[in-house]
């Protein structure tokens, strides 16, 4: 087996979510050998999500939280919806429209949830698609779309975002395999894509191991100051659809790593 790698914290902490999410119970050894930190190291993490309402700690290990377990209240760290859609709306209206030039006749496809990849919906029109995603906007943008097929996950729903998150596990979610997944990015920078919450990593990952591809939707704000819980790494980016404000440097990290950059 080859030697874990050295993690920071949001890493493992995304690493601990993802195989919870996963198998709905994982030993304590087990996360010993998956994760790079002494057993007191690992200890304080899961203390801490159990903490944040985030896994159930067990003898022995942990588990996922039962949907009549969340803390009332319980939120994701980040921006809110309402707060982000409102941000560079002009450019994340024709990334969205670029990213819809993607999506072939009749193919299936995953739209994750978030304010640039809501503006993809009013141009999936007429294209017969079989749509997955997590976010509630998106469901109601395309319920009205003659011929759209929609699916959603089983989870919690979270009202900040307007999504719902398969946490507790495979089962909820549909058997789903898609040559695209569409996602958008808190932050973007050399370790690759990056959300707030480790609880939505977990819940991409999932998204991510069921597509063939994954396009990024991501304006050039995204790539300032970027940090956060690593979702996937640069190469494992197929297209990123974003703005002429993308600075030379990101674009050539980006292309570098085999990532087709595509200006809207």
């Amino acid at each position: 087996m080859n030697a874990p790698v050295a993690m920071h914290a949001s890493e493992r902490e995304a690493r601990i979510l993802s195989l919870v999410a996963e198998r709905g119970f994982v030993s304590f050894r087990e996360l010993e050998r998956q994760l790079d930190g002494s057993p007191a190291t690992i200890r304080r993490d899961l203390e801490r999500l159990a903490g944040e309402g985030k896994i159930e700690r067990l003898r022995g290990g942990v588990k996922t939280v039962e949907a009549n377990a969340l803390a009332p209240g319980f939120q994701l760290a980040g921006v809110p919806f309402h707060e982000n859609i409102a941000r560079h709306r002009t450019e994340k209206a024709a990334i969205g429209h670029a990213a819809a030039a993607l999506c072939e006749p009749s193919e299936g496809v995953m739209i994750d949830g978030g304010s640039t990849t809501l503006q993809m919906c009013p141009h999936l029109a007429g294209l017969n698609l079989s749509v997955l995603t997590n976010s509630l906007h998106i469901v109601a943008a395309l319920l009205n779309q003659a011929g759209t097929r929609v699916l959603v996950p089983g989870g919690a729903v979270f009202p900040d975002q307007s999504i719902i998150l398969s946490v507790f596990g495979e089962d909820a979610m549909p058997r789903f395999h898609a040559p695209k997944l569409f996602m958008g990015a808190a932050s973007i920078g050399a370790a690759g894509l990056m959300q707030a919450d480790p609880v939505l990593v977990a819940a991409e990952r999932r998204l991510i191991d069921r597509a063939e591809r994954i396009v990024v939707l991501a304006d050039a704000s995204k790539f300032a100051g970027a940090s956060g819980s690593v979702v996937c790494g640069l190469e494992e980016i197929s297209v990123l659809v974003t703005d002429a404000r993308l600075r030379a440097d990101d674009r050539k990290r980006l292309e570098d790593k085999g990532v087709e950059v595509i200006v809207a």
